[in-house]
């Protein structure tokens, strides 16, 4: 008998076809990507601490296949919207829930306070728990991921290894990581000449950094007391699965000191069989060959092809 539907139920369907609903589930929406570093500053500019296309979504459950929230972590005077304008949307198409928070804000108005990264990175690494803890409750998830950039990297391993987060993170997607610090052994050499002119190590940190301002620089410095102390155990957790991403142009996160070798840690160098990649400290972070590599570190079970395409400095695309 043939079936017959009622002008009610035929609208019902029409809407639902145009929305791209069918009885099978909810269509995702697809987030535009846009492949550059500076990105997400038009977000920025036109939401003022707001969330990025794709971030925040505390109702958002994770799926089997993308069982782990991915947190992103950005660097230095980075915030939630103006360091992940590429990644937020292009991993919400991908299925991930998503969240991102600026840390390490200074106590000023706007847009002063977008600029992130500027406290003392333990302080920083205190609100990144707090986040994840709010993370793990909405999601129910067991683990988040993570992707980090510059300091970001830094802050989300003293979490890890300092405030309890081994167990709470799975994979570490680290993109241009100071791991040994940044300028590596070189600062050596500066704080022996400064300390024949009279100043202590400590005094030709903040100096070098503009410390008074962004307090976390000083402690990301290579051999500085503070990473020292973090790596006095090891780089890394036993409990993290890191893969990181550096680049031959980067002006202070080099490949020595980035790509440090370890049992659960896979290193990946920009230009390796890729001579068209002239990714630096920024563009690192907005290009789609690391884009690409960062989806591999999160899903390494599904990984899809790397392109190989020119990649300026600054933008990443």
């Amino acid at each position: 008998m043939p079936m017959r539907g009622t002008p009610g139920s035929l609208l019902i369907m029409a809407v639902l076809a145009i929305l791209g609903i069918t009885a099978s589930g909810t269509a995702r929406a697809e987030y535009p990507v846009t492949f550059s570093f500076f990105a997400g500053i038009p977000n920025e500019l036109l939401n003022p601490g707001g969330s990025l296309p794709g971030a925040n979504d505390w109702s958002c459950k994770p799926t089997a296949a993308h069982p782990d929230p991915v947190v992103l972590i950005h660097g230095t005077a980075g915030g939630a919207q103006t360091n992940w304008g590429a990644y937020a949307p292009l991993l919400a198409n991908e299925g991930y829930c998503v969240y991102a928070l600026t840390y390490g804000a200074l106590d000023v108005p706007w847009p002063l306070n977008a600029l992130g990264g500027m406290k003392p990175i333990p302080e920083s690494a205190a609100q990144l728990a707090a986040f994840v803890n709010r993370v793990l409750s909405a999601t129910g998830a067991a683990q988040v991921d993570f992707v980090a950039h510059s300091q970001g990297n830094t802050v989300g391993n003293y979490f890890i290894k300092r405030l309890g987060g081994a167990g709470k993170v799975n994979h570490f997607a680290a993109i241009a990581p100071p791991w040994l610090g940044i300028f590596g052994d070189q600062m050596n050499v500066i704080r022996a000449f400064g300390e024949q002119l009279g100043a202590t190590a400590d005094q030709i940190d903040n100096l070098a950094t503009m410390g008074v301002i962004c307090q976390a620089c000083p402690e990301m410095l290579g051999n500085s007391s503070f990473m020292n102390a973090l790596n006095a155990d090891g780089v890394f957790d036993p409990s993290v699965t890191y893969t990181n991403l550096a680049s031959n142009f980067d002006e202070a996160v080099w490949p020595s000191i980035a790509l440090v070798p370890g049992a659960n840690v896979t290193n990946d160098l920009m230009q390796e069989g890729c001579a068209l990649d002239f990714s630096d400290h920024m563009a690192i972070a907005g290009s789609r060959r690391a884009a690409m590599m960062t989806l591999n570190a999160l899903d390494p079970a599904h990984p899809r092809p790397v392109p190989c395409e020119f990649v300026p400095p600054f933008t990443g695309a």
